[in-house]
């Protein structure tokens, strides 16, 4: 069963990376308080991330921002906790074909819109996860940073997977709210020059 998994990945990986060398999208550098949407993927397999998610995504409403998350269960079923809401969207091991893509809906929409960032969680490297944030069409891509994440995302930041998602989402949080502010500084520092 493991060999055939393991097949199952290679060749998934294979064909992902072909839909990636011909993937475009328009890319633009934005930090959270430009935002106006806000993608998250996430794996919604431990309870606690689930939960995490949920207080991050009140916490960006509280700043207006329009947010979706779509959570992966490496289960074959999704809990009963699990509902569908407005602001979440879950898929499960049932949702993916022989190449474990995802093929759903929920995860065809989430891919299509343009979200201005998208957050990837993903720091225990889930393939099902990684085709998404590889094909998202959104503006401004972040994740775990890795050698092999360096054709999807826009900015990556270090992840121990070992101290956890609430880690990881902490730096990102941190790093999205500096992002492009020392660039504005030095384009009025330039503008002086001039």
């Amino acid at each position: 069963m493991q060999l055939i998994q393991s097949l199952k990945n290679a060749i998934g990986k294979y064909f992902l990376s072909l839909e990636i060398a011909s993937f475009s999208r328009k890319k633009t550098f934005m930090n959270m308080e430009e935002a106006k949407s806000v993608g998250i993927l996430f794996d919604a397999t431990e309870a606690g991330n689930f939960e995490l998610v949920k207080k991050y995504i009140v916490y960006l409403k509280e700043m207006k921002k329009r947010v979706k998350a779509i959570g992966f269960y490496n289960l074959k079923q999704t809990p009963p906790m699990a509902y569908s809401k407005l602001e979440y969207d879950f898929f499960t091991i049932k949702d993916l074909n022989w190449y474990n893509f995802p093929d759903s809906i929920y995860v065809r929409n989430f891919i299509e819109d343009e979200y201005d960032i998208l957050l990837d969680l993903n720091i225990n490297d889930l393939f099902p996860l990684r085709y998404v944030s590889s094909l998202s069409k959104a503006k401004f891509k972040v994740g775990k940073k890795n050698d092999r994440n360096s054709d999807i995302f826009d900015m990556m930041i270090d992840a121990d997977a070992s101290k956890g998602m609430k880690y990881f989402l902490k730096n990102i949080d941190t790093y999205l709210f500096i992002i492009n502010k020392k660039h504005d500084k030095q384009l009025s520092a330039d503008e002086q020059v001039q």
